[in-house]
């Protein structure tokens, strides 16, 4: 079996540790736990990684956050795979700090990149793991915000929870998704 790991960012350095980029950290997670290396591919960087027997294709777009319906799509395609067998992990102001949970649907609650993918897959029933990031900011001040770069507070909870969304994502590959959703979104 073979999934879509779609882990969204922004590329460029200037944006490598931002709370926008949390998808980019859950990939590189993956790629160092599964022994994989990500390289360059049309509209992303992509890596191969197995687990249980199971192939991750392994995204990080090189679109950015704004435009990732297009490699998910061009990928999703390329790989012969149906939408159920996509995972977007994704930040989320919505949550507190950490928070991880997964769905199997919904609305893209304001997030360029979601709502992007939801106008290129013509659906917004796909699965997705959000990263909770906060919203610790003044009104009117969101794009600083999710672009601003982790406090040293932030970079220690970010540093215990990005091995458990690695550990969801395969558990989403593994067991699927409600039975995954079942076990972490109440942890």
């Amino acid at each position: 079996m073979k999934y879509l790991i779609a882990c969204l960012g922004n590329i460029g350095v200037e944006y490598e540790l931002t709370r926008h980029n949390i998808g980019f950290l859950v990939a590189d997670h993956l790629a160092d736990t599964l022994d994989g290396k990500f390289q360059t591919a049309r509209l992303s960087q992509l890596a191969r990684l197995k687990h249980k027997g199971r192939t991750l294709v392994v995204i990080k777009p090189t679109t950015y956050m704004n435009l990732s319906g297009k490699a998910i799509k061009y990928w999703l395609q390329q790989e012969k795979l149906t939408i159920d067998k996509l995972l977007v992990v994704v930040d989320d102001i919505a949550l507190p700090l950490g928070t991880l949970r997964m769905k199997t649907k919904g609305g893209d609650a304001g997030h360029n990149g979601l709502e992007h993918i939801a106008l290129t897959l013509g659906t917004t029933d796909y699965n997705r793991l959000r990263f909770g990031i906060g919203n610790d900011f003044p009104k009117g001040r969101q794009v600083d915000y999710v672009l601003g770069s982790w406090s040293d507070q932030e970079i220690e909870t970010i540093e215990k929870r990005i091995p458990i969304a690695s550990e969801i994502v395969m558990s989403f590959v593994s067991i699927g998704a409600a039975r995954t959703m079942n076990f972490y979104n109440n942890k």
